[in-house]
């Protein structure tokens, strides 16, 4: 299937539109559960391992049947999770069901409740959504930032930074489903007079919650107005199947790590990603052509550009294919060093010394990344300027200058080229100076007047120890 087949064959609704829709849902949810009061809720989630996960399923004419929801994101299946008192979306997927209820979407945006919505039509997937359980992340930027809250006896909790640290905020992070903690800070997010934590969370950073941690026995009654823990955890995307970091197939972590549909993606949406990644820019995006259709994520470009975090625009699908995106700061940074003929090497640094006629090499070298490319040592000068280029060999190679003359005195670089990706890369090292000096006169004293004395304290030993044995012969 080519690129245009593959656009035609899926359609997909406007996600604002889709926002704005499943906000009215919400509303809908909670005046239908004012007026029931022994039914309160007509939403639920069934078959996970507690009330925050498994299925998604609606109450119609007294019958509770699983809901199809078609490209509900992981932002908007949040409201659900609000609803259900639960913490932050974690994971949406759909899911193969029988006898699944749908919804008249007009009929939800005109404001009505949802029970005057549902329709029977025959549907054949469900929604399975995954609420985090007793933490909860409010007021961020997105479902992986914000202000600290731990639920416990159906009640939620602000956490003081005194009794939280680095590993627990990797616990926090991998339950909520992003990916570590990037920032931990108190005072980031708007706070309000909340109960608080009463123990210190003791977790090792290993464990999958953070109510499994262990805690101090002590209470804490209050914590100091902007102390309340701020949390930001970094966004799960990534890019794999290459040697480098910075190159590969992009994946995104809902629930799981899943690869993204290459529809209406170009190098403005893929420049998010490389930046997000501390790679630079984007230098190119290609799609692969599987051989079978697969599950996949699709990402709306509209709702990058917006500003939202990459999972929180993800929604499930299938595709024949997939996105792999190579970014600019692709190659990490050469390295230059210079050894002399005496085997001390030393690093790059300002203002070295070679002195005149002495024996030096220029070394390049290069973390292990793609085999084969070569190096270039680059000179410049105030009046000159060559190259000197070498294939690499195990990563590194190696320049010979025997005899320094002021002719070598100048700035040195290397750079690397390699073939990747069908394009050729190349990454510079630092500037390395050098200045070529004449021998001083302390070279002279350290070159030939040192040799000369210690050689006269040889003969001088070796003539006294002759004396000696002829006194004791006497």
């Amino acid at each position: 299937m080519n690129i245009a087949e593959h656009r035609q064959k899926h359609v997909y609704p406007d996600m604002d539109q889709l926002f704005v829709l499943l906000l009215l849902w919400g509303s809908g949810i909670q005046a239908y559960g004012k007026q029931d009061s022994t039914e309160s809720d007509d939403v639920r989630l069934v078959g996970g391992a507690n009330h925050c996960g498994g299925t998604l399923q609606v109450k119609h004419l007294g019958e509770w049947k699983p809901l199809q929801f078609i490209d509900c994101t992981l932002k908007e299946a949040a409201v659900f999770c609000k609803h259900l008192d639960c913490g932050s979306a974690v994971s949406i997927e759909q899911s193969p069901q029988s006898s699944v209820w749908g919804v008249n979407s007009t009929c939800v945006q005109s404001g009505s409740a949802l029970r005057n919505c549902v329709t029977t039509e025959g549907f054949s997937s469900a929604v399975e959504l995954t609420c985090s359980d007793s933490v909860r992340l409010l007021n961020g930027s997105s479902l992986c930032s914000g202000r600290l809250e731990v639920k416990s006896d159906q009640s939620w909790s602000s956490v003081c930074e005194t009794d939280f640290d680095q590993q627990d905020a990797e616990v926090v992070c991998r339950e909520l489903g992003c990916g570590p903690p990037s920032v931990l800070q108190g005072a980031l997010y708007e706070e309000v007079e909340a109960p608080v934590w009463s123990k210190e969370f003791q977790c090792g950073g290993q464990e999958s919650a953070l109510l499994d941690c262990r805690s101090s026995g002590s209470a804490r009654n209050s914590c100091s107005p902007g102390k309340a823990v701020g949390l930001t955890c970094s966004e799960p995307v990534r890019l794999v199947g290459q040697a480098s970091r910075c190159a590969g197939m992009l994946e995104v972590k809902v629930g799981k790590w899943r690869t993204i549909d290459y529809f209406d993606w170009d190098l403005k949406e893929a420049h998010v990603v490389c930046e997000h990644l501390g790679c630079g820019s984007a230098f190119s995006i290609q799609w692969k052509n599987e051989p079978s259709e697969i599950s996949v994520l699709k990402i709306e470009p509209d709702c990058v550009h917006s500003g939202s975090a990459l999972r929180e625009c993800a929604k499930s699908s299938s595709s024949f294919l997939t996105l792999n995106v190579t970014c600019k700061d692709l190659l990490v940074q050469p390295i230059i060093s210079v050894s002399f003929m005496n085997g001390v090497s030393m690093a790059q640094q300002q203002g070295l010394q070679v002195s005149r006629g002495s024996n030096f090499t220029i070394s390049c070298s290069i973390q292990p990344q793609y085999p084969g490319g070569s190096f270039q040592l680059t000179f410049t000068s105030s009046n000159t300027a060559y190259n000197y280029t070498q294939p690499a060999v195990n990563h590194s190679a190696h320049f010979l200058f025997p005899a320094a003359e002021p002719t070598h005195q100048g700035n040195y670089s290397c750079i690397y080229h390699v073939y990747v990706f069908y394009h050729d890369l190349s990454s510079e090292s630092p500037l390395l100076s050098v200045t070529v000096s004449d021998p001083t006169h302390s070279d002279v004293v350290k070159g030939v007047v040192i040799p000369l004395v210690v050689l006269l304290v040889i003969v001088l030993m070796i003539l006294g120890l002759h004396l000696y044995r002829q006194v004791n012969k006497q």
